[in-house]
Parts: structure tokens; sequence; C-alpha cells
């Protein structure tokens, strides 16, 4: 493979869907949580992103399969069209130029099947559990909305990876969009901070689910 591949297993119809996407990153919570989401909303698999950029590894699962790594696109409708995306890995940490191509490729796909607003998910180190939302976004006034419905500014200074550069690079196509982070404990898997996550999204999205979570 010398180039970014796309594997459609249908073509769902979206109006003006929005994208939630999750990486593996601090706490792993935005691989967590978008997979919570995509089990409880019931949501189906559409579309495979595979790419050239990614780690040189497979993935096993117990039974002894590989396969290659992925970025994976479910949608569900639930008031309105969702797109969640859950990605298998982030780029080697020393290619900066493969994040930068990962995220147009996602970027290419999302805007041609209608998407105006994206969600990016990750987590940020605390010394305890404090169960807080911090985000930040395209714009003041979207940044401010989500304050509104009990977010807090994140003022770090930066967010490193995927989560980050997708925004910052859909802002630059004219597509809003807000990162959302939680703070976790567990810096490997915080399942508590994922659920907390999930929570959130759920009420400032008015997500109906079929499981509680």
């Amino acid at each position: 493979m010398d180039k970014p591949y796309i594997k459609l297993s249908s073509k769902p119809e979206l109006e003006n869907p929005i994208l939630i996407a999750g990486f593996p990153g601090v706490g792993n919570v935005g691989v967590i949580s978008t997979k919570l989401l995509v089990e409880t909303l019931g949501a189906e698999l559409f579309a495979e992103l595979y790419s050239p950029a990614l780690p040189d590894y497979v993935a096993v699962d117990a039974n002894g399969l590989c396969d290659l790594l992925k970025y994976s696109f479910f949608w569900v409708k639930v008031g309105r069209d969702l797109v969640i995306l859950v990605g298998d890995a982030q780029p080697p940490i020393d290619d900066i130029p493969a994040y930068y191509e990962v995220c147009g490729d996602i970027l290419d796909f999302v805007e041609k099947i209608g998407c105006e607003f994206i969600i990016t998910i990750d987590g940020i180190p605390a010394s305890y559990s404090q169960r807080r939302i911090y985000v930040a976004g395209t714009s003041k006034s979207i940044v401010l909305e989500y304050t509104s419905v009990g977010a807090e500014i994140y003022d770090g200074g930066r967010i490193v990876g995927m989560p980050g550069l997708l925004l910052g690079l859909a802002k630059i196509r004219g597509i809003k969009g807000i990162c959302l982070l939680t703070t976790v404990v567990d810096l490997i898997a915080d399942q508590e901070a994922a659920f907390n996550m999930c929570r959130f999204l759920r009420r400032v999205l008015r997500i109906g689910i079929e499981k509680t979570i």
C-alpha cells in the first residue's frame, strides 16, 4: 500500500452529520468513549480508512487473528446523524508529516459526506479523579456554548497529537468544531474518565441510548 485507501461497506444518507473522533491518547479516553458510543447507540460500520502513514505493525486479537491498523467510521441517527470515528493508532511520534497526512485524509472524507462540525476527544493527566470536562474550539462562541453546559475553558497551551491537529486543520477549511478533554488518573486506560465523557456528550448532544452507561 503506497497511498491511503478507504473501504466503503455502505453509503448511508447523511444530513449535516456531526463527527465524533477518538484516537489512542492519554488514558485512552478517545478510543474507549467512542467505542462505548458505538456499542450503546448501535452505530453501524460504513467505512474504514487504511493509510501507509500508520505504524508498521498489525493488531492481533485474542483468537490470534491479525488486522491492519485503520480508522473505522460508524454512523447512527439519534435525532440527527452522528458519524463516530474510532482510531486504532496515531502515526509514529517522530513522523510529524504523517500526522498532517492522516488528518487531511480524514477531513477529505468527512467533508465529502457533509460533516460541518467535529468533536475530538482526549484526556489530560490529573493527580486525582476530578471528573472535569474541558473545551477548546474553533471560535469563541462555540467554546462559550459548551462552557454554558458544564465544560471549563481549556487553557493548557496546546493539545498534542491528532485530537488537536484535526481540529486545527478543520478550522482552516472552514469546518467548526471542539476538542473535549477530561481529566484522567490511569494514563493507560481510564474507564471512569471515558464514562464521564460519554455522559457529558449524551447530555449536550441530547443523545438517547439503548443501554445504560
